[in-house]
């Protein structure tokens, strides 16, 4: 994708693939995800999921797999909450820039 992902997007992005799971989703699983929609790496990504934790818009448990632990990530209520605005302000933003592209908009 050509255009920049701000930390907002990114965060609502992860957060809607990671709401999509009620029992959570692990690490690798949600770069998979949100690489489907666009063009990020695993370093940029956990920071986010880091970030996502530490504003308690994420929970984090572990659980064994083939004789190991994998981190999984929940979103909260707050998370939720955050989700649900995101959402809000992403369909205000398109319907705009929708309307710039189509030439709706006038000075």
């Amino acid at each position: 994708m050509v255009f920049n992902t701000g930390a907002a997007l990114l965060d609502a992005i992860v957060l809607a693939v990671v709401s999509r799971e009620d029992e959570g989703t692990y690490g690798y699983k949600i770069t998979q995800d949100v690489r489907r929609v666009i063009d990020v790496s695993e370093s940029t990504l956990y920071p986010v999921l880091r970030r996502l934790q530490k504003d308690e818009c994420l929970e984090v448990y572990d659980r064994q797999f083939d004789g190991r632990n994998r981190r999984y990530y929940k979103v909260t209520s707050r998370g939720m909450a955050q989700l649900g605005l995101y959402k809000s302000e992403w369909k205000t933003y398109i319907q705009k820039i929708n309307e710039i592209f189509e030439g709706g908009v006038t000075a």
